[in-house]
C-alpha cells in the first residue's frame, strides 16, 4: 500500500508541475484516501483488533 501512496504522490507532483491540475488533484485525493486507510489499519493492528496470523 505504501508503494501505491508514493506512486500517487509522485504522479500528483509531476502533474502539478506540468500544469495538469485535475490529474494532480485526483492523484492527491487517492493518496490521501490510501494514507487514511493505512493509518486506520495500523491503529487497529496496534490495539490488537486485527490479528495477523
Amino acid at each position: 500500500m505504501l508503494k501505491w501512496i508514493l506512486i500517487l504522490l509522485a504522479v500528483a507532483a509531476i502533474a502539478g508541475l506540468l500544469g495538469f491540475g485535475r490529474i494532480s488533484g485526483v492523484a492527491l485525493t487517492g493518496a490521501k484516501v490510501l494514507i487514511v486507510v493505512a493509518l486506520i489499519m495500523f491503529l487497529l493492528l496496534l490495539f490488537g483488533v486485527v490479528a495477523i496470523a
